[in-house]
């Protein structure tokens, strides 16, 4: 089976960077082909020229992919979608992917337009899933691809498939965080959505301990600091600014108003954050340095990006970061968030030497 469409969500005013990462991913892994993409729509399709979009879905890794949100194999678009029997055109299209679905996802684009056809979407998802069911074509596999429906419009809908590792478990690649009252800033979700996105529930067991030590760059008023402490890790805070007082009275902060690019901590610390606002350049190569000189385990970084050459900054950045770590043995993740803005955020962890 091949499907013709590679469908990517991405935060509305990046497709021109989710367009061009998938272009040049897929021609360097066989896949030559172009894209299709609206400003402002949150979506591009990509359609490789020899048709199979399902095998580049599997060749991807979607865990490098730094402005894609989810990543789903398609059929055609399918337009005019009657009124009054959307699920019968819909369902046939899903046969027709050959497989036995973990679950069901009907989606739209992340903008303002599409949001207004949610009060059509949950409805719907009770029927079609009924529906699915009905056919024989949803199992308990949770390895099984996942079934999408991305609605366009209330008659015009891309039917497709994700992949078990290959896709965001969360619908429209979203994760639902609520901000904690407790929490000095919004900032707080940020980091919260990094953990879960790079680290995973087992992750952050396994790396996020009671006891062990951070440094927080350019903390005030404690957003990402308020993360660490809730597990119970002791965290320097650098920054000239005020740190929240409930924070504080945690006493597991220590406030350090001194420069985050000069601060080094006197012993080596299990993590490092930082959310500076300053050139991404510059960040990526502290975050890099810090890593290269043994001051930190690993690290989740915010790079905040130009207006213009975005994809080509994180690529410089991307070098940056390799040229440091020249003859170590490192893994790098970089991706847009959900609650990122203009700025994609890091993970980057050395091996042991």
């Amino acid at each position: 089976m091949s499907l013709p469409t590679l469908l990517l969500y991405c935060r509305p005013g990046f497709e021109g960077e989710c367009a061009a990462e998938i272009t040049e991913l897929a021609a360097a892994l066989g896949f030559p082909g172009y894209v299709k993409a609206k400003p402002d729509s949150a979506c591009v399709s990509f359609h490789p020229y020899a048709g199979d979009a399902l095998a580049l879905l599997r060749a991807l890794d979607f865990q490098q992919l730094i402005f894609a949100r989810q990543m789903i194999a398609c059929a055609e678009l399918l337009r005019g979608l009657p009124v009054d029997d959307r699920i019968t055109p819909l369902l046939a299209t899903a046969r027709t992917l050959g497989a036995t679905f973990a679950e069901v996802h009907i989606e739209t684009p992340d903008t303002n337009e599409a949001k207004a056809l949610s009060s059509f979407c949950r409805p719907f998802t009770k029927a079609f899933t009924a529906a699915v069911r009905q056919a024989g074509l949803l199992g308990t596999d949770a390895a099984a691809p996942y079934l999408h429906l991305c609605f366009l419009s209330s008659s015009a809908c891309h039917v497709g498939l994700s992949l078990a590792g290959q896709r965001s478990p969360w619908p429209m690649g979203i994760p639902r965080l609520r901000f904690p009252s407790q929490a000095p800033s919004r900032s707080t979700l940020k980091l919260e959505e990094a953990l879960h996105v790079f680290l995973g529930a087992a992750g952050q067991a396994r790396e996020l301990k009671a006891g062990m030590r951070a440094v927080d760059l350019g903390a005030a008023p404690g957003g990402w600091t308020w993360q660490l402490v809730r597990r119970g890790l002791h965290v320097s805070a650098i920054d000239n600014g005020p740190m929240d007082e409930n924070l504080m009275a945690s006493g597991l902060v220590e406030h350090r108003r001194e420069d985050g690019f000069r601060y080094r901590p006197p012993q080596p610390v299990d993590w490092l954050v930082c959310d500076m606002v300053e050139q991404p350049a510059r960040i990526a190569r502290l975050i890099a340095r810090w890593l290269a000189d043994g001051d930190a385990r690993q690290a989740i970084f915010n790079l905040k990006l130009p207006m213009k050459k975005r994809y080509a900054e994180v690529q410089r950045c991307r070098e940056i970061i390799a040229e440091t770590l020249a003859g170590r043995a490192y893994r790098l993740s970089l991706k847009q968030l959900y609650h990122d803005r203009e700025e994609v955020t890091g993970w980057l962890r050395c091996s042991s030497r």
